[in-house]
């Protein structure tokens, strides 16, 4: 296509071409410092539903390798969404290497803290302060399964906020680091926040999965912690999972060694330093 940026985030390489200009430039600056990969595994094109529709209040459809025949066009002033709902596509139905789970991911000392759970729950806004506060971001919307080894692989694409999560965030960050505001979306207001250098530098590196935590934001809710039986474990991964099915035998094989191996627990938390309190106390656990 006409306009075209290729990146590498973690072991994935994606090209991503477009009918238009911004889409590309946006990515380009959300994305300063991703390398260039050796080869790509999947490849996103945004196109004009219909060749007047590239001029004539344009809207960008999500083709590419994988596609979802209904999936609506966004406006062109959303085309950095569409872009990442499109690398998003490829990775749920295009990924065979690795058991995806729609989870977010930091690590320290080469242990692996994964965080699950509803869209609104916090895990993204929580992995993005930890990211800030000394935690490596290892991702935000995928965590990568090593089928063979089960370690986490990192994939720090760029950390989607919404709403409310925008504003926190953006007081603990530099602004440089943050894309543009994109407001009337599906899902609200969103703006995508870069990682730090750090988790680009090392996004080669992978880490043991040390803890499981299914978070649930609310400002009417206490500080709490509750205990996960394994068997309520399995059934949420596996609903977090999008490939758990099509990986067969070897999905199930690992998703019950982590299951088997990590401890997991549910946390309610009320604002952004009762969540920091109970990470800081869950994560003395498992060392």
């Amino acid at each position: 296509m006409r306009h075209e940026i290729q990146l590498q985030v973690g072991p994935v390489g994606f090209r991503v071409g477009s009918h238009w200009r911004a889409p590309i430039e946006a990515l380009r600056g959300l994305y300063e410092g991703y390398p260039v990969p050796e080869a790509c595994d999947f490849t996103v094109r945004l196109e004009a539903e219909k060749p007047w529709r590239r001029w004539l209040r344009p809207s960008v459809a999500i083709h590419g390798d994988y596609m979802l025949p209904d999936a609506a066009p966004l406006p062109l002033a959303q085309g950095l969404l569409a872009a990442e709902m499109g690398m998003n596509l490829q990775m749920a139905l295009g990924q065979k290497r690795y058991l995806l789970l729609h989870a977010s991911s930091v690590e320290k000392d080469g242990r692996a803290l994964l965080m699950t759970g509803h869209s609104g729950s916090g895990k993204s806004t929580l992995a993005a302060i930890l990211g800030e506060r000394g935690w490596r971001l290892m991702g935000d919307e995928f965590a990568l399964l090593d089928l063979a080894d089960g370690r986490l692989h990192a994939f720090p694409r760029a950390v989607s906020l919404k709403n409310g999560a925008i504003s926190v965030v953006a007081g603990i960050t530099d602004e440089t680091r943050l894309g543009p505001l994109l407001v009337g979306t599906p899902k609200g207001s969103i703006r995508h926040l870069r990682p730090r250098a750090d988790a680009l530098a090392r996004m080669a590196e992978p880490a043991v999965p040390a803890l499981i935590l299914f978070p649930r934001f609310g400002r009417d809710l206490a500080a709490a912690v509750r205990p996960v039986g394994a068997a309520e474990v399995f059934m949420r991964l596996t609903q977090a999972s999008t490939n758990y099915v099509a990986l067969g035998e070897a999905g199930f094989a690992g998703l019950a060694r982590l299951v088997h191996a990590v401890p997991a627990r549910a946390i309610d938390y009320p604002d952004t330093e009762a969540a920091l309190a109970l990470v800081a106390e869950l994560w003395k656990e498992p060392a």
